[in-house]
């Protein structure tokens, strides 16, 4: 395929490196310098894009991906708020959109036994429950995107958890923390807390490869498709 990089950062260089060793071929790369002036001309010399670049500019290139007519893979997060607008717009314009807040494998089968123990521990209101996630220093982003999925799929199976914070902490609340340091890939931890016992479940990721890697994945898959994809269609 060839691929248009839209984000050229960590991320994009570990998507980059993974790509050529797939085969592919890499037609665009979008960082600070050209961000603003790169084109739909210039988009459609690609078969698909892979979007990994800020909450400040994702909507931007989601859009002109959907107005070049090649589909868009977007790994950024901090933008679901505007995800109805974006979900019409892609159906209007009978675009592609293929979204993750991680495109880790491993973080996919963590959501499933996330889903799992809390379903189980919804019985036992003796244990009360809460959450961490850490990351490097540059994650804009505040919680993660990864923690906010981690955090609604709590919510939808434990009853006495109303919504999520990183600030408040009370009964109907989930409080998540939210550490920012050094170059931490990415790490998610869930608790659950009682008088005599703890139990917790835990992803850490040790590099980038699994996000850059589940990232080429779903642009494979969805080349040729038509409509709105998420992991889990691909798993």
């Amino acid at each position: 395929m060839n691929i248009a990089l839209l984000g050229y950062g960590k991320m994009g260089k570990e998507i980059e490196a993974i790509a050529l060793q797939r085969g592919h071929t890499i037609t665009l790369k979008v960082d600070e310098t050209n961000a603003d002036t790169f084109t739909t001309n210039d988009l459609k010399k690609a078969d698909v894009a892979i979007e990994f670049s800020t909450p400040h500019t994702v909507i931007a290139n989601i859009k002109k991906c959907f107005e070049a007519q090649i589909p868009v893979v977007v790994g950024t997060t901090g933008w679901y708020d505007f995800f109805s607008e974006i979900e019409q717009e892609c159906r209007q314009k009978n675009g592609s959109l293929f979204h993750a807040t991680n495109f880790s494998l491993g973080v996919n089968l963590f959501f499933k036994v996330n889903t799992y123990l809390a379903e189980l521990m919804n019985k036992y209101n003796s244990y009360d429950v809460e959450m961490e996630e850490i990351h490097h220093i540059h994650k804009l982003d505040k919680p993660s995107g990864t923690a906010i999925s981690l955090a609604n799929q709590i919510i939808e199976k434990i009853d006495s958890k109303k919504q999520w914070s990183i600030t408040d902490k009370n009964n109907e609340t989930l409080f998540i923390k939210d550490v920012r340091e050094g170059e931490v890939p990415g790490t998610h931890i869930i608790k659950y807390k009682s008088e005599v016992d703890d139990i917790e479940i835990m992803h850490k990721a040790h590099n980038r490869k699994g996000f850059a890697l589940g990232a080429v994945i779903a642009a494979e898959y969805i080349k040729d498709k038509k409509g709105i994809f998420t992991m889990k269609d691909l798993i």
